[in-house]
């Protein structure tokens, strides 16, 4: 491997481990702010408890993700030093902004969260975990505004071969930031409901259950069921999106090669980019055109007609299929899940255990979907960094192969260990007995 695919290799190794986390903390800190409400509604001390066990994890997921973040804005410079010294001026902002309205707020306030308890008002209190759910949710909002103006960029000219801002609002919302804004958030809600009902599936097979384990399963099995049909309403609105912005991601993505009418939708193949053709391929007839254009006589073009600005096909086909699959099984998971809970009057121990091994077993199927997803969004916009403007290859650094393999190695090394470390400890944390207040009358 080259200079520029070992970089990129190491860019991608570190933004996955680092997304992991900020997927979860996202719609946890909302997830908290529902237990915490709950717990002011009804003096239960069961939500109580939820909220306590599900803050610690929240702590521990946020800071992976700081550590790795800075980790991961290391390599703006060390690997890609010419994106910052052409586009900085519009990703430059974007990040401070990021970390002074985002990064700050949630940081202050979890302190709160975690030793607040007896110490400040409820109310208060909920105050606090409002402002740390509301920053991570901020952070996502800057973090995704420039993510979605490298791929439809908006807002800018170019001086001496440098971006400039001539509008933030068209760059901040730029074509794409909707769909990627909202399909981000949504798939952190299915990320953390199906984590979620895992951890508590996982304490009935393990005999740990608490008064609080019914009552996280039945909220994340509820959340779950309405968001996976949201999610994919909204990834038809952001394929109809990228169709008209890129479509030659959306031809990677089903490897059609000639543009066509009524493309069919493969359901399977093995697309070889030396002769430009599908093998083994089984498919559905007209079926992209149906859900990519909503007419099955609608024409989808071809990677041919992009010869050289495509990105590669089989990441983005395999990926695309990977995402959507592990989404069917969410909707079978979380449906049936629910209906079986409801059926069983919401009663936890009655739930049959081939429901808590499948609901166990999905406990991460939301980083998986997720990563799936990201892959085929970044990896879609190659050639380029900045889309249709500025290639990937004509910002990376000249640091050595072997330098690059070697930190690449370590990274890896160190981030499959901490993802271990991280399971391990939410696992331990999920078996200790958990102590519940009694319900109360007034204040704590």
């Amino acid at each position: 491997m080259d200079a520029l695919q070992l970089a990129r290799a190491q860019f991608a190794a570190n933004m996955s481990f680092h997304i992991l986390f900020p997927t979860i903390s996202i719609a946890l800190g909302w997830m908290l702010l529902f237990l915490r409400w709950r717990w002011l509604r009804t003096h239960d001390g069961a939500w109580l408890a939820a909220y306590r066990f599900w803050t610690k994890v929240f702590a521990l997921t946020f800071a992976l993700g700081v550590v790795s973040g800075i980790t991961m804005s290391f390599q703006f410079g060390t690997n890609w030093p010419g994106f910052m010294i052409k586009a900085g001026n519009v990703a430059g902002p974007l990040l401070g902004y990021e970390v002074l309205t985002a990064f700050f707020l949630e940081g202050t306030f979890l302190g709160v969260m975690l030793f607040g308890h007896g110490r400040v008002g409820e109310r208060l209190h909920l105050v606090a975990t409002f402002l740390v759910a509301f920053g991570t949710t901020l952070s996502a909002f800057w973090i995704l505004s420039l993510n979605s103006w490298m791929h439809t960029p908006s807002g800018y000219e170019i001086i001496d071969g440098e971006f400039h801002v001539t509008s933030w609002l068209e760059v901040l919302f730029n074509p794409s930031f909707a769909y990627r804004l909202a399909h981000m958030l949504l798939a952190s809600g299915l990320t953390v409901a199906f984590f979620m009902s895992g951890v508590s599936a996982w304490q009935l097979l393990r005999g740990a259950t608490n008064p609080s384990t019914p009552k996280v399963l039945r909220v994340a099995l509820t959340v779950a069921a309405w968001l996976v049909p949201l999610q994919i309403l909204v990834g038809d609105l952001h394929g109809l999106n990228t169709l008209h912005y890129q479509p030659q991601k959306i031809a990677a993505m089903e490897a059609v090669w000639d543009t066509e009418r009524g493309a069919p939708l493969l359901l399977f193949a093995w697309p070889d980019e030396a002769t430009r053709s599908n093998r083994f391929s089984l498919g559905i007839p007209r079926g992209a055109s149906l859900i990519l254009a909503h007419d099955p006589d609608g024409e989808i073009r071809g990677l041919n007609d992009f010869k050289g600005e495509h990105p590669p096909v089989a990441p983005l086909f395999f990926g695309f299929r990977v995402m959507v699959g592990v989404a069917v099984l969410m909707l079978a998971t979380s449906w049936s899940g629910w209906w079986i809970f409801r059926r069983r009057a919401w009663i936890a121990s009655a739930l049959p255990r081939p429901l808590l091994w499948a609901l166990t077993a999905m406990s991460f199927s939301g980083w998986l979907a997720m990563l799936a997803g990201w892959y085929v969004t970044e990896i879609g916009r190659q050639p380029f960094i900045v889309y249709g403007l500025l290639r990937t290859a004509d910002v990376a650094s000249n640091v050595a192969p072997p330098l690059i393999a070697l930190t690449l190695a370590l990274y890896v090394t160190l981030y499959l260990a901490l993802i271990v470390a991280y399971v391990g400890v939410v696992k331990y944390m999920a078996e200790k007995p958990v102590d519940v207040e009694p319900a109360f009358g007034g204040r704590a």
